[in-house]
Formats: structure tokens, sequence, C-alpha cells
């Protein structure tokens, strides 16, 4: 067994690998760029290399600077984590040179099925179903058009070394081609060193199950089941669940088996992922495969009961599996939610900035209920616009499914980040959801069931009840603690624009609120906040809840899962006073074209005096390897410019305005 790992990689990978390591008594190495020098990472490990700058290009996916890393350190394998050099068969090779272990698949394997454009040709001969699509590499955008019609649409542009949602594009015309094929070139170049493209058939209404994978050295490979990651955004997973709920006994077998086929067909000897595309009757054909680890691991971890990360390293030193295939088994149902830096309420765009506030709910381990949060930051870290947007993976596992979307429910209401945006309460929108907890899923899931974007949910019954009920035992400690032993009883409680009179007091340690109109008494017991506190929590009829609140004029913003309301405790002149004041008007922004964003100027081409089109591309803004281009959304003629090609603007920051 290895005595020191260097781990090529950053954030909560290289965190998750520390953590196996530490276990099995192996030093760690971590290698970071200018943007991670105080991570957490590099506090975590044993020792720590600085590599270049912020960039990837110039710093993770830099082979050289690996490799001298392991020199000085004297580390005797490399893992490489997810993204960056993990599926690149040259830099295996190059270790393999060096006479450096790397903690994945062989280099033949990882040719053959890590490489997109191969991996479909190494399945053809295995005969493996595969989607319709064009294996062989294309050379420019005219070309791509050529293929995408004859396939027909809609296409799926794809980078051959693709990866984590990362260049992909689904085309459904021949303009979506002409704009995409060179935008996914561009991240593809930026992101993975490797700008090769293929285009396949873009199945509709699919569902996207894979299929674990782990060999050895000696031959043996199995299969931990499957996992199901239909729930998209952009291509890229956001939630994630084990087993699925689509797949019977037969059919599980039936994709295991082929997936393992698949990779003793290769010699494959690691962890690895057979990805397949599945319609809602149950047939499937073979994607791809990720000759990686998996971002979303951790479920499978939590059903069977396999540290994977540490299966890959005792497979890399040469044991052999310590189990066979009928030693493994499904144990209860697993999600895993994708904390992401994006803002649910401006179209999921990346949001960039520090973690002001960074409160996980507490992880758990039982016998009926656990709670896991993989993370690479801690309160006070800043999310970079250079790497992928993810904060955090959070993963509850229970009996059933429905108890552990239930689990996760609770546990992402017992989330807190502030500093930033980010998507909690959109994955907590969707745990509540009858057609998710049905099982319901595909691809097309945020498609159809947001097609107008994400603005949050309306108030159910009950969270008005705890709307009205927080905000008076907020409001009930203030008073207190302003006029000691003079607090009112009645109040007007305004939520959602109703008025709702009440009659306030405290009994023993309990709140009491009388609904006096409505007739009903709501009593909070168990509370927990303090003024000046983010997170409120408390039991409402014997149910405990927990809000996310901050201070506003004469009460109260609180969010509860995916409801956010502003609420008033009044004293009921001033409610009636609220009552006549006139609507605040919206600022006039239609002259504007504003940045969605925070990020890097790629593009900005338009001039003072240009006239511009509708639907016309004004400019291009980066962020987190994505590209947003921006249009104008009227025609107009360009008045000012308010940035330039290579400049870093803000979220709203203005770009063009029209006279």
């Amino acid at each position: 067994m290895f005595s020191k790992i260097l781990i090529a990689n950053r954030g909560e990978i290289a965190v998750r690998i520390i953590k196996t390591c530490r276990r099995m008594g192996i030093a760690t190495v971590v290698v970071y760029s200018e943007a991670d020098a105080d991570s957490m990472a590099v506090e975590m490990a044993d020792e720590a290399l600085f590599i270049g700058p912020a960039p990837a290009s110039e710093s993770y996916l830099v082979a050289d600077k690996i490799v001298a890393a392991c020199r000085e350190t004297g580390a005797q394998a490399v893992h490489p984590g997810f993204g960056f050099l993990s599926e690149n068969a040259g830099f295996a090779r190059r270790l393999a040179e060096e006479g450096i272990v790397f903690i994945g698949p062989n280099p033949e394997a990882i040719a053959a099925m890590g490489d997109k454009i191969e991996s479909k040709k190494a399945a053809g001969r295995a005969g493996v179903s595969t989607v319709p699509g064009h294996v062989g590499e294309i050379s420019d955008t005219a070309h791509a058009v050529q293929i995408a019609e004859e396939i027909g649409y809609p296409v799926m542009i794809k980078a051959s070394a693709g990866g984590g949602g990362k260049g992909i594009r689904v085309a459904w015309t021949r303009k979506d081609v002409e704009e995409g094929f060179p935008a996914v070139q561009s991240e593809a170049r930026s992101s993975f060193g490797d700008d090769r493209i293929f285009i396949e058939k873009f199945i509709e209404s699919p569902r996207h199950i894979e299929i674990q994978v782990l060999g050895d050295k000696h031959g043996h490979v199995v299969h931990l089941f499957e996992r199901e990651c239909s729930i998209q955004r952009r291509n890229q997973k956001v939630i994630e669940e084990a087993p699925s709920p689509l797949l019977d006994e037969a059919t599980r077998k039936a994709m295991g088996d082929q997936a393992i086929a698949l990779a003793k067909a290769v010699g494959y000897d690691s962890a690895g992922t057979v990805e397949f595309v599945a319609g809602q009757d149950r047939s499937f054909f073979f994607l791809e495969m990720n000759t990686r680890l998996q971002v979303e691991h951790p479920v499978t971890e939590l059903i069977t009961g396999v540290d994977l990360v540490e299966q890959m390293i005792r497979s890399a030193a040469g044991e052999p599996l310590a189990f066979a295939q009928d030693d493994l088994s499904v144990n209860g149902w697993a999600i895993e939610s994708r904390i992401y830096a994006e803002d649910p309420y401006r179209g999921f765009l990346p949001s960039i900035g520090r973690l002001v506030r960074y409160h996980p709910p507490e992880e758990r381990d039982g016998a009926h209920l656990k709670v896991r949060n993989d993370a690479g930051v801690r309160e006070g870290d800043e999310i970079s616009m250079f790497y992928d947007p993810m904060i955090s993976k959070l993963s509850t596992w229970a009996p059933t499914r429905i108890a552990a979307i239930d689990a996760m429910g609770e546990a992402l209401e017992n989330f807190h980040i502030e500093g930033l945006g980010q998507n909690i309460p959109f994955l907590a929108a969707v745990m509540d959801q009858d057609r998710f907890r049905s099982g319901q899923l595909s691809t097309n899931y945020i498609k159809d069931e947001f097609p107008d974007g994400f603005q949050g949910t309306t108030a159910t019954a009950r969270q008005q009840d705890i709307l009205i009920a927080a905000a008076c035992a907020m409001h009930r400690v203030m008073s207190e603690r302003a006029w000691p032993g003079r607090a009112r009883e009645d109040w007007v409680v305004n939520a959602q624009g109703v008025d709702h009179p009440v009659k306030l007091k405290g009994e023993g340690g309990a709140t009491v609120v009388e609904l006096t109109e409505a007739g009903r008494i709501l009593t909070l017991t168990e509370m927990d906040w303090r003024p000046g506190q983010p997170v409120f929590a408390a039991m409402l009829e014997g149910r405990r809840f927990t809000v996310q609140v901050r201070p506003a004029a004469d009460g109260f913003v609180i969010r509860h899962r995916a409801m956010e309301c502003r609420v008033r405790v009044l004293t009921p002149v001033a409610a009636v006073l609220y009552k006549r004041l006139p609507p605040k008007k919206a600022a006039d922004t239609a002259k504007l074209v504003l940045s969605p964003m925070p990020g890097l100027v790629v593009t900005l081409d338009v001039v003072v005096g240009q006239e511009v089109k509708t639907g016309e591309t004004v400019a291009i803004i980066e962020a987190m390897k994505m590209q947003n281009i921006i249009r104008a959304e009227r025609d107009g003629v360009v008045k000012a410019v308010g940035a330039k090609q290579g400049d870093s603007v803000a979220a709203d920051e203005v770009l063009v305005e029209f006279a």
C-alpha cells in the first residue's frame, strides 16, 4: 500500500480523498493554484504545493507540474479526482513512465472508453446498442451542420473529452448548430484542453441512468448497481439518487451485465461509470463511459456501504477486489442534491462571491437516517469564477425513497448560506413536488416543471401558519427586550398582502398566537432564535420547522424551503396607514442591456451609434467555464457602451444603453 498520495485536484473532491486516505493511514499532498491558496483542502492535507495561476490551463491541467510535485514530495501515486486530468490517457502514461502510479484505470482503458468518440466505436464492436450519431471527428461548423442535418434534429453537440456537464449543447435548428458548435469547442478547449467534438441524436424525454463498475488488476469486475441522474439543467446533473425508481430487477441485471461486459472488454481496472439513456419503457442505450470517479458517487456508497475512493486506491496498489457480485446488495435509498453557487431566480446564472455565512445541516450516521455533506469550503471562503460553481453535495439516506426525500427536504431547510446566490430553494421545491416524489422523471423534468424559470413557490396552508407564528415569536422577543413588561398583545400580521389580526402572548416557554378573525390558535414551542440570527427554528403544533430570516422594516423576510415572503408585524393603526401607501414603481430598464451575472467580457462588439435588431448578439459573458450569450431584447441605436472585451463585470452592470 502507498505511504503517500498526491491529489491532483481541488475543492470538495480533494477533501473527500483526504478523508479516506486519513482513515487508511496514507499521507496526502495537495497541489493548489493561486485561487486555492487558502482552501480547505490545502489546510487538511499533510503537504501542499503551489503549481501556478488560477486558470486550470496554467495549473491543474499541466502534467509537468503534477509530475514535478510528485518528485519533490516523494508521492508514489496520484489520485486525479474528477475533471481536469482524470480522463487523460496521456497523463496516465506519463505517470507510468515516471514510475508513479495513476489511481484510476490503465491508459488503454481510458483511451478506449474515456474518449467519447472512441468509446462509441468500442461499444459498437462489443455489440452494445448505442444512440445514433456521428462517431468521427468534426472539422468545422459547416461540417457540423451537415452531420446534424443527416442525423435529423434535435442533436446533441458534445465535447469528446467532456464531463461534468461542460461542453454540451442541444441543437434544435441549423442556427443552434452554427452558434453551439464553436461555443462547445471553446468550452472544451478551456475546460479540457481538447476541442474535438462529436454529434449524436438527442432522444426526447429520456431518463439518464448509469451503472457504477469497479475492477481490479486481476480481471475481476463488479457493478454497484445504478444511479438515476435525470434531474438535469443544461446537461448538468442537479439531483441524483440510487437506486433508480424506474428499474425492475430484470432491467437492473441486464444493465449491470452489459456494463460489466463492456468494462471487461477493455480490461477496466478501477472505478468507472457506464452511462445509459433509458426510455420510460425501460429500454436503454449505451451513452458513454466515464473512466473516473463520478461527482455523484456518495449515493452509491450510501446504498452499498462501499468506499469507492478506497477501492480505487486498493486496485491501483494491485490488491484484488475483496468482494464478488453476489456479496453486493442495495440497502435503502439515497438522494444527492448539488448545492451550486448560482441564482435560481436569475435563470441559474453563476453567482460568484464570498460565503459570508455557511452553515450546513448537522451530519448524521444513524441506522434509519444518514445525512452527509461533501464540501471543500468553509465560512469565509470565496467561490471563484475560474472553476465549477459547486459549493457542496448534500446526501441523505433512509430505508425508503420517500423517507430519503423527506430527509433531504429537512436537511435543505437547515442549510444556511449568505453572500451569494445559491440553489437551495430550487432543490427544496423539487423535493416537495408530487411528480418528483412519484418517481416520474426525465431529463426534461426542469424544463417541463419550470417552463418560465424558477420564481419560488406560494405558501401552503402550513407555511402560512409558519410565517405568522415565526414573525410573531421573533417580534415578541424583540419587543420584550425593548420594552420589558410592557409588550402589547394586539397586532396585525401582514403576510402575502393579507392582514391577519392577532393576539400575541407568552405562556411559559411557548409563544401563543391567536388569529382572532380565523378563530384559531398557533402554539410555538422549543424556539431557537436570538435577534440577529439568520435562522429561526421551533416546533409548531408538534412539528419542527426551520426558516431563514433577515430583518426588514416593521418585520422580516422569511424563507421556508422554496417559499419566501415579506412579513410585517404592525400595530392596528400602522396596518391602516400601510394600506394607504401608493405602490412602489419598478425602475425602467427597457433601454439597458445588463450583465445577467458576474463574469468576464469575452466579446462586446457593438459601438455607439450602431443599429441593433432584436435577437442580435450584443455581448458574451463567461464565468465558471460557461459562456452566456447576451442578446438585444428590442430594436435600438446604441447610445453608450459600458464595458469592453476583457473587463470583469458584476451582475446587473450596464453593458449597453440604447437611445
